[in-house]
């Protein structure tokens, strides 16, 4: 929402979506223009003169979709700049979980609800889309965790913690901490998570 805010600052107009109602409710509260929509069903056409996103398109498994959404909404000649979560992106934390999740049955079967492409994955689907791709590259981002990686479990393994049994949680948050600790862990700089993240530049034919 912050950047979203900040385009609007230089931007004649600006709307953004989301799939979430209360997202869209604090952009509205801010005097955004916000709309409830999901990625994967992009209604727009022939409406904007470019498209941006971060940190959102590695929750959308249909990326299909996304792009020929995008495709549809943009104007000729139009951009579609993103950046999210590219192959091996926490691949560290999502290797801990499953291990944690496998040894106890109880859990349940773990799932990986991210999409990490590679870079020319994520280009060969922009191009089979008709976009001319200017700029794909996947950036190593190790990213301080500040608040300490339970909070950052309890935010975005919610997926995983969300539905285990009486004292789960817990469990799973103490023996994934100590899985990575060695590889996320330092004495000096305190936690930190190993992004990955892809970045794109592409316009429509």
């Amino acid at each position: 929402m912050a950047l979203t805010e900040k385009i609007a600052q230089i931007a004649s107009r600006v709307v953004g979506i989301d799939s979430s109602p209360s997202m869209v409710r604090a952009a509205l509260e801010k005097g955004l223009h916000a709309e409830l929509m999901s990625g994967a069903d992009i209604t727009y056409r022939n409406a904007f003169d470019a498209v941006f996103s971060n940190a959102a398109l590695h929750w959308i498994n249909n990326a299909a979709a996304v792009i020929e959404g995008v495709f549809n909404a943009l104007k000729p000649q139009g951009r579609f700049v993103g950046e999210f979560g590219g192959h091996d992106n926490i691949a560290t934390l999502v290797q801990a979980m499953g291990t944690v999740v496998a040894q106890h049955p109880e859990m349940g079967p773990f799932t990986n609800p991210w999409f990490f492409p590679r870079a020319e994955e994520y280009q060969q689907l922009l191009e089979r889309n008709v976009f001319r791709v200017d700029y794909c590259e996947l950036i190593p981002r190790p990213t301080p965790l500040r608040s300490g990686l339970r909070e950052w479990l309890k935010i975005f393994a919610n997926h995983v913690i969300a539905d285990l049994p009486e004292g789960g949680e817990e469990l799973f948050l103490e023996q994934t901490e100590q899985l990575v600790k060695p590889v996320l862990y330092s004495e000096g700089d305190g936690w930190h998570a190993d992004y990955v993240r892809l970045r794109f530049a592409a316009h429509k034919r």
